[in-house]
C-alpha cells in the first residue's frame, strides 16, 4: 500500500465546503456581524448548528438577548428553507456522503460492514487489555489513507482522559501501512482532558476546527468516553448529574458528526455487576454509562480477549449490521487479521 498520507486539501473537499451552510450568510437576512461572532465563540458555526441548539441555550449565550435569538432562528429557518421531512430516497441520496474508515483488520470491517462509519458513534468497549486503545491509534493512522469507494483520507483529533495516547506507536503503525511517520503525526490533533467539564469544553475547540478547516477531518477519537464521569461523580446521589451531563456531552459529539460529516469513535470500560451472579446472567461485566450511553452509540462493539493476541469483537448493538462475532489480532503494527 504505497500510499500517500494527506497533507494538503484534496479536489474532493471542494464538495465537502457544501457540506454545511457557513454561519456567515446570516448576514444577508439583517443578523450583525458581532452576534455571528458571539455564536462562533460558542461552538455554533453552521446554520445547522443553530437548529441543532435549543433557544435556552441560545439565550445563555453573553450578548444573545431573546429577540436578537428569536431573530437568528428565523433566519436559520428561511435557510434551510427544505422541508423537515424527505422521502426515504432523498435521505438515501443525502446518506451517500457517508464514508466508512477501515480498522486495520478486514475481518473486523467486514463485521463493520466496511469500518467506522462516519456520522455517528461507534463504541468500544471491553476490559482492559482487549484492544480499545490499540484500534484508537491505528485508526489515527488508516484515517489518513485513501480506502474504498472513493476515499480520500483525512486528519484526526484524538482527545485523551487516560494518558494512554503514545505518539510512538504511531510510528510503528505508519510504518506498516509504507506511510511517512512525521506526516502521520503531523495530521493527528491531541488533547488531553482532565475533567469531565474540560472534555465538554474540548468539544467546542473541535468544532471551531473542522469549521475552519472544512473536509479536512474525518476522524473524532475519544479514549475513553466515561474515564472522566467515573471520577468526577462519585456514589448514587451523583449520578443523575452525572447521567445528565454525559448526555448532553453525547448529543454534542453526535451533533457534531452530523453536522461536519466525520466518523466519531468512543472507548467505554467495563463494569462488574454485583448483582448478575444472582440472575445466572451468562457474563457479570457490563458497559458503564447506563442506557444513556447505550441508545447514543450508533454501533456498538463488545471485545473480549482471546487466545494470545488474538482478540474477539461482537456487534453489541446496531441500527443495520446483524449480531456476528470476528476474530482480529493486536501485532506491532497495530490491529490486523488474526493468523489461522
Amino acid at each position: 500500500m504505497e500510499d500517500e498520507v494527506i497533507s494538503e486539501k484534496t479536489a474532493d473537499d471542494e464538495d465537502e465546503d457544501s457540506f454545511f451552510q457557513d454561519i456567515d450568510i446570516l448576514q444577508n437576512h439583517g443578523i450583525n456581524m458581532a452576534d455571528i461572532k458571539k455564536l462562533k465563540q460558542a461552538g455554533i458555526c453552521t446554520v445547522k448548528g443553530i437548529q441543532m441548539n435549543t433557544r435556552k441555550k441560545l439565550c445563555t449565550i453573553k450578548g444573545i438577548s431573546e429577540a436578537k435569538m428569536e431573530k437568528i432562528k428565523e433566519a436559520a429557518a428561511k435557510l434551510c428553507g427544505e422541508s423537515a421531512f424527505l422521502t426515504a430516497l432523498e435521505y438515501a441520496i443525502k446518506r451517500k456522503q457517508v464514508f466508512k474508515v477501515s480498522t486495520g483488520s478486514q475481518e473486523l470491517d467486514k463485521l463493520l460492514g466496511g469500518g467506522i462509519e462516519s456520522m455517528a458513534i461507534t463504541e468500544a468497549f471491553g476490559e482492559f487489555r482487549t484492544g480499545k486503545t490499540q484500534l484508537s491509534h491505528t485508526l489515527c493512522v488508516t484515517t489518513q489513507i485513501p480506502g474504498a469507494k472513493g476515499y480520500c483520507g483525512g486528519k484526526v483529533v484524538f482527545i485523551d482522559t487516560e494518558n494512554t495516547f503514545r505518539p510512538d506507536r504511531l510510528r510503528d503503525i505508519a510504518d506498516r501501512f509504507n506511510v511517512d511517520q512525521s506526516a502521520v503525526l503531523d495530521n493527528v490533533l491531541y488533547a488531553r482532558a482532565y475533567t469531565s467539564e474540560h472534555q465538554y469544553e474540548l468539544l467546542d475547540f473541535v468544532a471551531a476546527k473542522f469549521y475552519e478547516e472544512p473536509g479536512v477531518f474525518k476522524m473524532l477519537i475519544v479514549d475513553s468516553i466515561m474515564a472522566l464521569f467515573r471520577v468526577d461523580f462519585s456514589g448514587r446521589g451523583e449520578l443523575a448529574d452525572r447521567q445528565q451531563k454525559l448526555a448532553q456531552l453525547l448529543s454534542r459529539l453526535q451533533k457534531i458528526s452530523e453536522e461536519y460529516n466525520v466518523a466519531c469513535f468512543v472507548t467505554n470500560q467495563m463494569t462488574a455487576d454485583p448483582g448478575a451472579t444472582m440472575s445466572f446472567q451468562a457474563d457479570p461485566k457490563k458497559p458503564i454509562g447506563g442506557h444513556i450511553l447505550a441508545h447514543a452509540s450508533t454501533v456498538r462493539i463488545m471485545f473480549r480477549k482471546g487466545r494470545a493476541e488474538n482478540r474477539i469483537a461482537k456487534i453489541y448493538d446496531s441500527p443495520d449490521l446483524p449480531e456476528n462475532e470476528a476474530t482480529f489480532a493486536i501485532g506491532p503494527g497495530g490491529i490486523m487479521d488474526a493468523k489461522e
